[in-house]
């Protein structure tokens, strides 16, 4: 899995003089840091106030959007939304980042809810990365069917994600399921090789599955494969790592999830 956070970005902070580190504030008074920590709606939300989780008309959230624009005019903000915590959410394509409404602080999640122990940082990224699974192009995307393949999922993988095998592990007892692989060659420089033999091969699902689980490498083979095609859509899906996985209920998780979370999105 590779990080979600821009190097852009990064830079960006850095320039500014302001210090970057995961769950740390940038510029915020010692004596208050810890007074503000969680976005997460809900039990925990002071009460009387609301998380925005859509692109309302906000002038507050507006006149924060700009400011931030202009100290960070290499970078693209997609949105600014107010949190009921005195902090606001800025959305800068598929990654999160907080500030003050002065942003005269930068902070990079995740955001841990304090009362139920939820990422909010990833739990958002979620809500703002799902896509209608019908409208994914499965045509694009290696099949695989297991008994009456009545459960569905997407998952975008590369031939040399660690975290995609271990994937591979946790679902290889699941039945009555249709796991659709679109093959995202991004971590090695052999990876869009391996993705092209797979999908070239006679049987791509079962190299595929001879790859991933057991090692054995997919023979050359040549064909025009999808591998352009299949970059973009992860692109416009905003797809930063792999595993990437998507169900029909329009949800995805990042990463190499416990059964019991994906089985819980697939439904048993």
């Amino acid at each position: 899995m590779i990080s979600r956070f821009p190097a852009l970005l990064a830079r960006a902070l850095c320039a500014a003089g302001l210090i970057l580190a995961s769950g740390a504030w940038a510029g915020q008074d010692p004596a208050t840091k810890d007074q503000v920590y969680s976005t997460v709606p809900g039990a925990s939300a002071p009460a009387g106030k609301s998380y925005s989780t859509e692109s309302v008309s906000d002038p507050v959230a507006q006149a924060v959007k700009e400011r931030f624009a202009q100290r960070f005019s290499e970078l693209s903000v997609t949105a600014v939304r107010r949190t009921p915590y005195g902090i606001f959410e800025v959305q800068l394509g598929g990654d999160l980042v907080y500030t003050d409404e002065k942003v005269t602080w930068v902070m990079e999640g995740p955001l841990i809810d304090a009362m139920t122990r939820r990422d909010v940082t990833r739990e958002r990224q979620e809500k703002l990365g799902s896509v209608a699974f019908d409208e994914l192009p499965l045509d694009l995307a290696v099949k695989q069917v297991r008994g009456d393949g009545s459960r569905k999922m997407a998952i975008f993988e590369d031939p040399n994600c660690g975290y995609c095998k271990q994937l591979h592990k946790t679902l290889q007892n699941e039945d009555n399921l249709t796991i659709y692989t679109f093959l995202f060659p991004i971590l090695a420089p052999d990876s869009k090789t391996k993705s092209r033999d797979v999908w070239c091969a006679k049987n791509p699902a079962q190299a595929w599955e001879d790859w991933m689980l057991r090692g054995k490498a997919p023979a050359t083979a040549e064909c025009e494969a999808p591998i352009q095609q299949v970059l973009a859509l992860g692109q416009k899906l905003m797809v930063r790592g792999t595993p990437a996985i998507f169900f029909q209920d329009g949800t995805r998780l990042n990463g190499a999830a416990p059964l019991e979370m994906i089985q819980a999105r697939l439904g048993k």
